[in-house]
């Protein structure tokens, strides 16, 4: 993409201050250092070269990045984000999850929310919520199963929390057989089972109504802080900048702020000497738990993991080149 093809209208979510400090290109479409060339003329912009300079600018001003805020920045950023820029599941992307393998597990998971509608005494509305869909194809084969059963395809609606434009327009074509231009941003439509679909950024812009709440390898992506313990203390793990260019692991000299906010459970008899921990989905859970409590529904969180027994579970490939994906 040349930079005079981009405009407010195809970047979506980006807005004009992230875009200039990114690539120093301004309102006017002139770069901020005095370049005069016209900005037709150039080469195609270099992504992870900006996307490089954005981290190290981020580094240089506040130090370096908890291992959460650089999860954050490679899989969700506006303009590089893996989970906002690229096709990520499936037999085309990086992985292949159960829905992609068999239509049996959607189709399972469907049967239950139809069992727990009739165990909740068939409520005239219920919403069905997803969080993070990927291609739709789970939330396809539930709807599949849902228009068998007539009474309560007529009392659902499916509500799917997403942020990546890109997987929206796979779930747009999964359940409604539609398809948009990239930079059309749709929030409802009605699918081709008959429920309408409505796509939220949070699951706080879903409606506080009763609830069946699936996420499925959802929570194995969330962002991590990383604890290392050495010498009797628990020191955080960074992402700094690298001499020579890229970026590297670094421990904290000591005990961080988050190191002392999020490692109170640990008892002092614990043994382990590395510890993750996922804030944001113990806030996640907790919202999830007080919809229910508060409206009524049901919960299905299904994922992979341990309890807790296992160290160095985080993943990343090509720190160094400073373009990565965990």
């Amino acid at each position: 993409m040349h930079v005079c093809a981009m405009s407010r209208r195809n970047i979506p979510g980006l807005t004009w201050s992230v875009f200039s400090r990114l690539t120093g290109v301004n309102r006017l479409g002139r770069r901020q250092h005095e370049i005069k060339r016209d900005l037709c003329t150039q080469e195609p912009l270099d992504l992870k070269e900006f996307f490089m300079r954005h981290l190290t600018a981020r580094i240089k001003a506040n130090g370096p990045l908890s291992i959460a805020e650089y999860m954050k920045e490679v899989l969700t950023n506006p303009v590089t984000g893996y989970y906002i820029k690229n096709e990520v599941f499936g037999e085309s992307g990086d992985f292949i999850t159960s829905p992609e393998i068999n239509q049996m597990f959607g189709e399972l998971i469907g049967i239950w929310c139809v069992h727990e509608w009739q165990q909740m005494g068939k409520p005239d509305k219920l919403q069905i919520v997803e969080l993070g869909p990927g291609k739709g194809t789970l939330a396809a084969d539930m709807m599949r199963v849902f228009s068998q059963f007539k009474e309560f395809n007529k009392a659902i609606s499916l509500h799917l929390v997403e942020v990546s434009p890109k997987m929206r327009q796979f779930q747009l074509e999964a359940l409604t057989g539609a398809t948009t231009p990239e930079d059309t941003v749709v929030e409802s439509q009605r699918s081709k089972y008959g429920p309408e679909v409505h796509w939220h950024r949070f699951l706080d812009q879903v409606p506080n109504e009763r609830s069946c709440v699936i996420a499925h390898e959802f929570f194995d992506i969330l962002p991590i802080y990383k604890f290392q313990k050495k010498d009797g203390e628990w020191h955080e793990i960074l992402v700094d900048i690298q001499e020579g260019g890229g970026l590297r692991f670094i421990m904290s000299r000591g005990p961080t702020t988050n190191a002392k906010a999020f490692l109170t459970h640990l008892a002092e008899t614990d043994e382990r000497d590395h510890v993750e921990v996922s804030p944001e989905s113990g806030i996640i859970v907790q919202k999830i738990s007080q919809r229910v409590s508060d409206h009524g529904g049901r919960a299905l969180i299904i994922d992979y993991g341990h309890e807790g027994t296992k160290k160095d579970t985080f993943r990343v490939k090509q720190i160094s080149a400073g373009f990565s994906h965990v």
